[in-house]
């Protein structure tokens, strides 16, 4: 199904989700595709624990098991009670058991290793984090640079 939107996008997949007002119902689109483009200057992505979670393939980044986004914390490298700040280099996914051994504590004061140092956002954990969406829904995948 193919549904213009105000002339500059077009509707190319549905999902099975419908969209309702008082007057109208159609399904909901699951990709949109700009017909016309308008130049946005590069913003950094904004630190959120979604976009954390995303980044580490909500994985627990010091025991390496994967869980629900659910049962995951946001653990500061370097506590917050040291001025650890909140940024993409201090922010790891962590599981609960492992996010309360380490305490406010650093990792190496309590032997805790880290599977990969955090990365800042950048262009390449802007890719990942597309590529992890794309697992999410099977109608994206082909519209997505793998």
């Amino acid at each position: 199904m193919v549904l213009v939107l105000k002339g500059i996008a077009l509707a190319e997949e549905s999902s099975s989700k419908w969209i309702h007002s008082s007057r109208f119902s159609m399904p909901a689109p699951s990709v949109i595709r700009l017909r016309e483009y308008i130049h946005i200057p590069f913003e950094r992505k904004s630190l959120s624990r979604k976009n954390i979670l995303l980044r580490d393939h909500n994985t627990c980044q010091y025991c390496g098991r994967v869980f629900a986004p659910q049962d995951l914390t946001l653990d500061h490298i370097v506590p917050r009670s040291r001025s650890g700040d909140s940024t993409w280099d201090n922010l790891v996914a962590s599981c609960r058991w492992c996010n309360n051994k380490k305490g406010d504590r650093s990792p190496e004061e309590v032997g805790m290793r880290l599977l990969k140092r955090p990365q800042g956002y950048n262009l390449h954990v802007n890719r990942q984090i597309i590529r992890y969406l794309g697992r999410a829904d099977e109608s994206w995948r082909k519209y997505l640079f793998y």
